[in-house]
């Protein structure tokens, strides 16, 4: 299967996935099927999916992150011994860790196509990482009570799913 008929069926299961979104339109060519793709995921609340359309996504945001460009530590020059600045897109950086300033739910930004940061690393992550997060918080509730909130600057380790690393 080519590229495009991925992006197609992805965003077919995840209009399907979707009870509000099932009947929408899907829009003619590559982009506006990759904004449609990233707002859908991006809106969905944390749930298992079935594992075909997992592994389509996988395989979509693996090489679509390869296309984007990956840049490793090595393409980061030094400012001085063992200080590198870097600006761009952290969710193309091939690193142990990036960090992300998420909100108290730890559940990731739900407007389609805002271009916050936690919006960007959920969509190049893949629907996995609100999954785990969701997973981590209803622990804690568990342990802490219903209304326990993330503690703003108390950090979640999450694995990075779909990012370079």
């Amino acid at each position: 299967m080519n590229r495009e008929e991925c992006l197609t069926r992805l965003v077919e299961a995840f209009k399907e996935d979707s009870v509000t979104y099932k009947d929408l339109k899907t829009p003619e060519g590559n982009e506006a099927k990759q904004q449609l793709l990233r707002s859908l995921m991006n809106i969905r609340m944390p749930k298992k999916i079935d594992a075909e359309t997992l592994k389509l996504q996988d395989e979509y945001l693996t090489e679509r992150n390869r296309d984007r460009g990956i840049v490793s530590i090595e393409d980061i020059p030094l400012v001085r011994k063992k200080i590198s600045l870097w600006q761009g897109d952290i969710t193309r950086l091939s690193v142990d860790a990036i960090v992300n300033a998420a909100n108290s739910q730890m559940l990731g930004c739900f407007i389609p196509m805002h271009s916050c940061i936690d919006n960007c690393i959920h969509t190049y992550a893949g629907i996995e990482l609100r999954q785990e997060c969701y997973e981590k918080m209803e622990a804690l509730k568990k342990k802490y009570g219903p209304d326990y909130e993330q503690p703003v600057g108390e950090p979640m380790l999450t694995k990075g799913y779909n990012l370079p690393c």
